[in-house]
């Protein structure tokens, strides 16, 4: 599969989302509006694109941690991420290039002969997902595969698609198919495979993380929790955020669901024909931020909520730590 159809795959399901808001008529209006949020202005950065943990700025250069490094990605590239100090990016047929935040200078090149979905860095590791959802490490010095795991090729995705994840000796992938895969790359084997959801369309893995010392992964269907036992909830997930004590739950029927670690329910809140664009948690509350130019903060124990008004005009949405960066506006938490 080459990026332009991977790209148009991602256009497919971004359209469909777009038009299956449109079908309703009807927004979120809140009754009662505290102000308009303090913390928000006009930003020094514009925001072109997005990946997982970084984002593509004026002049192509890119944004990640805080910082605008000096990192330039070429037209005919696409921003991938950043990773353990490395800018990577990749161009239509999996020339895939690592750029260091630090060393200008230090450039590792890698044809992979096919689309990148997504990839991180480890050490000498270079662990890649491709469109076509194979799994592939690379040594990053010796340029040399190390291991390789087809999987299965997905029909329709959405954009938001997760990069593997190291741990220890382990390489976790989030694969577009619905499943976490766990990879040992001490002895270059398949340990597990684990089914999220098994859903045709719009299956990628959006979510992934540690949350006491479980996997918490999730669909745009449903969410796993895997430590001694798998356990699964069904959901129609817009997007999720954790600490170390819950998981939170941000709904496509404008619910934000607190959750234990063992998907149990702790509490729930409705904020009718709400479309989330984000969420971030920070110290004891939670912010969302709507669609219709509304942020709302929110109590852990989600008992109590005050909405003020924030100037949104639509545009790419990037999350760094405790901002909102919405094309060239932001809107801070703190």
């Amino acid at each position: 599969m080459n990026i332009l159809k991977f790209s148009l795959i991602v256009l497919i399901s971004l359209t469909a989302l777009i038009f299956s808001g449109c079908g309703s008529k009807e927004v979120f209006k809140p009754q009662h509006v505290a102000d308009e949020w303090e913390y928000s202005g006009r930003s020094e950065i514009v925001i072109k694109g997005i990946a997982q943990d970084a984002a593509l700025v004026e002049d192509r250069k890119v944004f990640a941690k805080g910082k605008v490094f000096d990192v330039i990605i070429p037209e005919s590239k696409k921003l991938l991420g950043y990773s353990a100090g490395w800018v990577i990016s990749s161009d239509i047929d999996g020339n895939l290039t690592l750029q260091s935040v630090s060393e200008s200078k230090s450039i590792e090149n890698f044809s992979l002969k096919k689309t990148v979905a997504s990839a991180s860095v480890e050490g000498d590791i270079l662990a890649v997902l491709f469109a076509d959802n194979e799994m592939a490490l690379y040594s990053i010095a010796e340029k040399n595969l190390l291991l390789k795991e087809q999987g299965d090729a997905p029909i329709v995705v959405t954009s938001k698609i997760i990069k593997p994840f190291f741990r220890d000796d382990l390489v976790i992938f989030s694969t577009l198919d619905g499943k976490v895969v766990i990879i040992n790359a001490k002895t270059k084997k398949k340990l597990r495979t684990i089914i999220v959801s098994s859903e045709k369309h719009f299956n990628n893995i959006i979510y992934f993380d540690l949350v006491d010392n479980k996997i918490i992964a999730a669909t745009s269907h449903k969410i796993l929790s895997l430590a001694q036992e798998e356990i699964r909830s069904a959901h129609d997930i817009r997007g999720v955020v954790s600490d170390d004590k819950s998981i939170f739950i941000a709904t496509k029927q404008g619910e934000i669901i607190s959750l234990t670690p063992e998907l149990g329910q702790n509490a729930k809140l409705k904020f009718p024909f709400a479309h989330f664009l984000g969420v971030i948690l920070s110290n004891d509350k939670l912010y969302a931020l709507e669609k219709e130019g509304y942020i709302i903060e929110i109590s852990k124990d989600l008992l109590t909520y005050t909405v003020y008004e924030v100037d949104i005009d639509g545009g790419y949405v990037h999350i760094d730590g405790k901002i909102f960066f919405v094309h060239d506006e932001y809107i801070s938490v703190e």
